[in-house]
């Protein structure tokens, strides 16, 4: 089994988790440090829907 998902860089672990919150507090999802295992599979995927809707915006916006 791999660990493609595990962020090395401490810096970038870091930058990543405070994008997840920025995220989480724009849809309205309170985050806890550290371990979130009690969120609903629809709050969790709310986050991660903000987080790629934002990555996305990001990148057309660099485009021009």
């Amino acid at each position: 089994m791999s660990d493609s998902n595990k962020i090395l860089n401490p810096n970038a672990r870091e930058a990543m988790n405070r994008f997840k919150m920025e995220a989480a507090g724009e849809v309205g999802v309170t985050l806890k440090q550290g371990y979130n295992g009690d969120l609903s599979s629809k709050q969790a995927g709310s986050i991660g829907g903000q987080m790629v809707k934002k990555m996305i915006e990001s990148y057309e916006n660099g485009m021009h």
